[in-house]
């Protein structure tokens, strides 16, 4: 396993170009075609044996063709760059600094991607497993509705893979897990009228106001897990509806993040809000959200924004083979621990139950801000790990 950190090292200044080079492109979700070329033409250069875009837009490459199938994943869209004023460097320079690499997507998640491709590298120099076949999949989409494209992919490409390494953040430990999310609408009605008399009207908004105040106390009582933390709830918008500004508020609609922990589900977190007493006296109406958004290549796929919980228990045998490779690259115990955030994991295994766990540099906190950023070290690390994943599987 030394000639595989070795190898990956050698490769460290390749990787960090080949990410400034893919962080310049903007890809925001249902825009990832231009990037989506990009890296396949990587692929391809470091000696994939196919590559090929399904209808969503995925991007997957193959090495091997053996029966048991590793997938190491990665979403190549990103959020956008938010006030632009925020940002001290170009989002979109790819800019590089004392081993630091800056830019939107540098660690969410364009730095795992780069490290996954490279590791084809690699393994394409020392050989894969005869039994064993490497994807590794470029996926869309996944920041405006984390999931989608792996639902799309086995459900109508009917690819359904061993096992799944997601690149997301991890500060290059190992996870294994997250918490699911929902996301909710609620929605009071109102009767308008003419501002300058409002009780004629019946205000909307006010009818939310105790609803917003028992959302607030139930994110302090809802259930707590040991490893995976608790669960929460917070209201990240709201709007109202009237004929004008000059006049009472006929409808008013919030818009609830539910994170999912252990043992909570998609019921047990709407009949939470339907058992309010504010929203049972407000008659309140409450749906679930759908993604409908097409693709970049014109695909619409529905999802409903249900995103489950998932956990690989501690003694997975992959798991075990993930901690071995660790210890075997880098002489060292790895951090088991779980993501704080959501994935495309809530799809490989909470909708579909493929083992799936987690190797990502960057750090978690860098992901979304405008000091988004990643160590050329920890592309290295992630190299030489799915490279001896694979080796090792």
């Amino acid at each position: 396993m030394n000639e595989i950190y070795q190898m990956a090292q050698a490769l460290e200044g390749e990787v960090a170009q080949f990410l400034r080079d893919i962080i310049a492109i903007p890809s925001m979700s249902s825009d990832e075609g231009a990037v989506i070329k990009r890296i396949q033409k990587e692929m391809e250069k470091v000696g994939f044996e196919e590559t090929r875009i399904d209808g969503l837009g995925n991007l997957l490459g193959r090495i091997g063709n053996g029966p048991r199938t590793v997938v190491i994943d990665s979403h190549c869209d990103t959020v956008d760059v938010g006030n632009p004023d925020l940002w001290e460097i170009d989002p979109f320079q790819g800019d590089m600094r004392d081993g630091i690499i800056y830019g939107r997507g540098a660690c969410d998640l364009k730095g795992g991607l780069s490290s996954s491709v490279y590791a084809g590298k690699i393994l394409k120099k020392i050989g894969i497993p005869a039994d064993v076949t490497l994807w590794v999949s470029c996926t869309v989409q996944e920041e405006d509705c984390d999931g989608l494209c792996w639902k799309y992919i086995i459900e109508e490409e009917n690819f359904r893979p061993d096992v799944v390494v997601l690149t997301e953040p991890t500060s290059c430990r190992i996870y294994r897990g997250q918490r699911g999310r929902m996301e909710i609408k609620v929605q009071t009605e109102g009767l308008s009228c003419h501002g300058s008399a409002p009780e004629r009207g019946v205000n909307a908004v006010y009818k939310m106001g105790p609803i917003i105040r028992d959302i607030e106390a139930l994110n302090e009582r809802l259930k707590d897990d040991p490893f995976l933390g608790k669960g929460t709830v917070t209201i990240s918008e709201v709007k109202s509806t009237s004929p004008s500004l000059c006049a009472v508020a006929d409808s008013c609609t919030i818009h609830l993040d539910r994170r999912l922990t252990h043992g909570e589900t998609i019921e047990t977190a709407l009949d939470e809000i339907r058992n309010l007493t504010s929203v049972q006296k407000a008659e309140a109406k409450i749906w679930l959200e759908d993604y409908d958004t097409p693709s970049y290549t014109g695909k619409i796929f529905p999802m409903q924004k249900y995103y489950p919980t998932w956990v690989l228990p501690e003694d997975h045998a992959y798991l075990s083979t993930a901690v071995d490779s660790y210890r075997q690259l880098f002489e060292s115990e790895p951090t088991v621990d779980k993501w704080t955030f959501s994935t495309n994991g809530i799809a490989t295994m909470g909708l579909h139950g493929i083992p799936t766990f987690g190797f990502g540099p960057g750090e978690e906190a860098h992901a979304h801000s405008p000091y988004e950023q990643i160590t050329t070290d920890h592309l290295v690390r992630a190299m030489a790990f799915y490279a001896g994943f694979v080796r090792n599987f």
